[in-house]
């Protein structure tokens, strides 16, 4: 159609999300979150080892099922994807958690996502093993770490007029997911092969759902352990950056590494759904976590 994701989407709407991360993130408060080795090898372990291992366990149990098995791949693909730049971001700065660490973690989650997803998709998902790794890298690196790097660079000059003007960076990252959301729901559903039953969809959403109130359940426990040494704000951040997962990220990579796979549609559908409903569902916690944060803290 006339928006040609093929170029603005592929290439121009994931750089231009990058590049404005990198014109947002404070430099400092990135170099101060580094010390924290244990909070994020802790978000790290949890996102890229623990949560896609446990979902392919629970999908050995789902497979005797009869939920579609094209729509429980898309839900292993949900387990391999990198947290997101923007969301855990947003989420833990409504709270009042440390950002920072949300930032850095978003961010290094993104560079290790480059490099580990399309491994763990290999591993899990067992697709052919003609996939182009060093277009596939080369792509992630020209559209995700280039940008940001450019960003963090034209920072360093213009940071006085960003620092006055507060440009609505949050804004602007939102309409361009908003365009990558369209396209790939596009995309999907303009399929005439598409074969999505609605039994299979609603039970999908409820593990979706499921899956991300257990899993923030759970690093909560670990995290809030007498001897886990993380305080109630590092908590928070922890919370939102291991169980969100980042469709900016994630519908290009499934797109590289699946490039002409007939049921690719099917496939992206859990990811299509799991992004906004840990937005909704993070929006509807964040008053809860804040009162048990304040709480804490007194």
């Amino acid at each position: 159609g006339p928006l040609k994701p093929e170029i603005t989407i592929t290439y121009i709407a994931v750089s231009a999300i990058f590049f404005n991360s990198g014109l947002s993130l404070k430099t400092e408060e990135l170099t101060s979150a580094l010390m924290h080795v244990k909070l994020h090898l802790f978000v790290q372990i949890f996102t890229l080892v623990f949560f896609p291992t446990a979902i392919w366990l629970f999908l050995q149990l789902l497979s005797i099922t009869p939920v579609n098995e094209w729509l429980l791949k898309g839900l292993q693909t949900v387990g391999c994807m990198p947290p997101p730049v923007s969301s855990a971001v947003i989420l833990t700065k409504a709270v009042g958690g440390n950002e920072a660490a949300a930032i850095f973690n978003s961010a290094f989650g993104s560079f290790l996502g480059i490099i580990i997803t399309p491994l763990l998709l290999l591993l899990f998902l067992g697709s052919s093993s003609s996939v182009p790794f060093t277009s596939i890298f080369s792509q992630l690196f020209m559209t995700v770490v280039v940008p940001l790097i450019i960003g963090q660079i034209v920072r360093r000059y213009i940071k006085d007029w960003l620092e006055r003007k507060k440009p609505p960076f949050g804004a602007i990252s939102s309409c361009v997911l908003l365009m990558i959301i369209y396209t790939t729901f596009c995309d999907t559903f303009a399929n005439p092969n598409i074969d999505l039953d609605k039994f299979s969809l609603i039970i999908i959403v409820f593990i979706i759902f499921s899956v991300q109130l257990s899993f923030m359940f759970l690093t909560f426990l670990f995290s809030t352990r007498n001897n886990s040494g993380f305080t109630a704000a590092d908590t928070v951040a922890i919370i939102f950056c291991s169980t969100h997962k980042s469709l900016t990220l994630g519908i290009p990579m499934l797109k590289i590494v699946f490039a002409g796979y007939e049921h690719l549609s099917l496939i992206s559908v859990p990811l299509l759904i799991y992004h906004p409903a840990q937005i909704l569902l993070g929006s509807l916690l964040v008053p809860t976590i804040k009162s048990w944060m304040i709480s804490r803290q007194k």
